[in-house]
């Protein structure tokens, strides 16, 4: 019976790509030295934010996801940030691969609002792995689950997911609205003659400031 173990060597920003994405360097290892012709691999990413402290300011931009923080400790559960796939190639003992971590700055994905929210430290990451693994046995090819006990955690520096956000989205960001919001802002924007949506959205938050009890 094949028996791995999975170790997160490093997560960092992939520099060259189209969009924002992380990089995972994983080590896989098979410890009673079959040969291991590939792997098939899946991995589930999740945030395991009970696990990390939280300063007043974070507490605060955080309200929206867990609610008042005397109620942490019913709402502060993990939660799934991304999928992620990988064909890993035949090794004996163990190999290192990669995981390319696609991300988004869509501030109604979750993980994305949790992140955004954060001013510093690790992000505590667990990578549930699972998958179909194809060995060398006695009559040729035999075939295997990845045991569903294997994961792996690594604390992820919120430094290095800024950082790639930033590179993308250079002190800007994005907010998803319906067709109707949109069209209201548009119309909004050319009564007033703003010139940009920035001045837009501070002519509205000053409205409503004005208006506030």
């Amino acid at each position: 019976m094949s028996a791995y173990a999975f170790t997160v060597l490093d997560i960092v920003a992939e520099p060259y790509a189209a969009s924002p994405q992380l990089t995972c360097r994983l080590r896989i290892a098979e410890t009673t030295g079959r040969q291991v012709h590939a792997i098939a691999l899946r991995s589930q990413v999740r945030i395991e934010p009970q696990r990390r402290r939280y300063d007043a300011g974070e507490e605060d931009a955080l309200r929206g996801l867990f609610g008042e923080r005397g109620r942490w400790g019913d709402t502060l559960k993990s939660f799934q940030w991304m999928q992620a796939n990988a064909t890993v190639q035949g090794f004996t003992g163990s190999t290192e691969t990669e995981l390319a971590l696609p991300c988004t700055y869509d501030l109604e994905v979750v993980g994305t609002r949790y992140l955004h929210a954060l001013n510093g430290g690790e992000v505590p990451l667990n990578l549930l792995f699972s998958g179909t693994i194809f060995t060398k046995g006695a009559g040729g090819f035999e075939v295997e689950q990845v045991p569903w006990a294997c994961e792996a955690r690594y604390g992820l520096p919120v430094s290095v997911w800024r950082d790639m956000i930033d590179a993308f989205f250079p002190n800007s960001g994005w907010l998803r609205v319906s067709s109707d919001v949109l069209d209201d802002l548009a119309a909004f924007r050319a009564r007033h003659d703003l010139i940009s949506w920035d001045e837009t959205m501070q002519r509205l938050l000053e409205a409503a400031r004005r208006t506030a009890p």
